[in-house]
């Protein structure tokens, strides 16, 4: 079960205690599910009974015990624990969960963690006469349209050179109205930073990365194509991803979402070299690949697209070490175990690919 599907499994334990009388509210467009916070346990939890309680007039821990029969009853949940004033800790069958995480991003592709369709909402992004503010303001208007909102982007003044060099646009340029104030200023690059000097990529990634109220840095770091560079790092990684799809298809195996390790990995050998490793550092990245529909939903709320790029670097790191085992060794022949390594790798190729995109920013399948 992806966060996507237990967000609506709460939604829909929602609407059965409504239509069996337990609770008198109107079911919620959106729950929130997210790790376990300090105290929590389980692979999610949820704060949806602490937002219905004022509607349904009663403590939020009595809208946690009328919910939770509900949610234990659900396909892929196993124990359901409450703790603090109402929060539901969930804990999923962790082989079903992966398997289905794993095949919902295949399914998805580039557009996992997006919006099921438009949702209502209408934003207006206006920014300052700066080149910093217009990239943030570009990215997160990307990030708001994949979340399902309709999106218009203004400027106080704006260069053309902006949209051949780092592809930033704007829907209009000038003073707005006293009632629609500057809504997106983050801390603007030094006077001596040059990020159109890098290109569209690493001028991008230079202005996104930082934090909005971290100054940024412009220098030749951003260019370097080794581990020091986190921009680096993320399309490497998405360049291995790639070329384990091309090499396995070379090898005549394709992608099956399974368990990742197993006995059936070929000689005695290199079932233990390969999958040792993978103990320690699969959980890891499913729960990074896991965490991007909720990273995406921040990102988009918080006009804070450096969410995203930290995130995609979390992705990436967590990649890494697991890539190198996705194909056979030596005298291996392919297995069940090689075809979920493969899957889970076509999964972070989507994930880091689909995260650039959003952050307007190219993802090689060769570097």
């Amino acid at each position: 079960m992806t966060p996507v599907e237990l967000s609506r499994t709460v939604l829909h334990a929602v609407r059965r205690a409504v239509d069996a009388g337990e609770l008198s509210v109107a079911v919620p467009t959106r729950a929130v599910v997210a790790p376990p916070g300090p105290g929590g346990c389980g692979d999610y939890a949820t704060g949806i009974a602490l937002q219905l309680a004022r509607p349904a007039g009663q403590p939020p821990l009595k809208v946690a015990e009328v919910l939770r029969p509900h949610l234990l009853g659900a396909e892929g949940i196993t124990d359901v624990v409450l703790t603090g004033p109402g929060f539901l800790n969930i804990s999923l069958d962790r082989a079903v969960s992966r398997v289905g995480l794993v095949g919902e991003i295949l399914r998805r592709g580039e557009r996992y963690g997006y919006a099921d369709g438009p949702d209502g909402r209408v934003v207006q992004l206006h920014c300052p006469h700066d080149l910093r503010a217009v990239v943030v303001a570009d990215a997160a208007a990307r990030l708001l349209r994949s979340q399902g909102a309709l999106v218009r982007v203004t400027a106080e003044g704006f260069e053309d050179a902006w949209t051949s060099v780092l592809g930033v646009a704007v829907d209009a340029v000038g003073r707005a109205p006293a009632e629609l104030p500057v809504n997106v200023r983050p801390v603007p690059a030094p006077e001596s930073a040059d990020p159109m000097s890098l290109g569209r990529d690493a001028g991008r990634w230079a202005l996104l990365h930082p934090a909005a109220h971290d100054r940024p840095r412009a220098g030749d770091q951003h260019l370097v194509q080794r581990e020091s560079n986190p921009l680096f790092r993320v399309r490497y990684a998405h360049a291995r991803a790639r070329a384990a799809t091309r090499n396995a298809a070379d090898l005549g195996f394709t992608a099956e979402p399974g368990p990742v390790t197993g006995s059936d990995t070929g000689t005695p050998t290199g079932t233990a070299t390969v999958t040792a490793p993978l103990a320690d550092v699969a959980p890891e990245l499913l729960a990074a690949l896991a965490d991007h529909p909720r990273v995406l939903a921040a990102a988009a709320d918080h006009r804070a697209p450096d969410r995203l790029a930290r995130h995609l670097v979390t992705v990436a790191d967590a990649a890494l070490p697991f890539l190198p085992t996705v194909l056979p060794r030596g005298g291996e022949k392919p297995s069940a175990a090689h075809r979920a390594r493969l899957a889970l790798a076509e999964a972070v190729g989507a994930v880091l690919a689909g995260g650039l995109d959003l952050l307007g920013i190219d993802a090689p399948d060769h570097l």
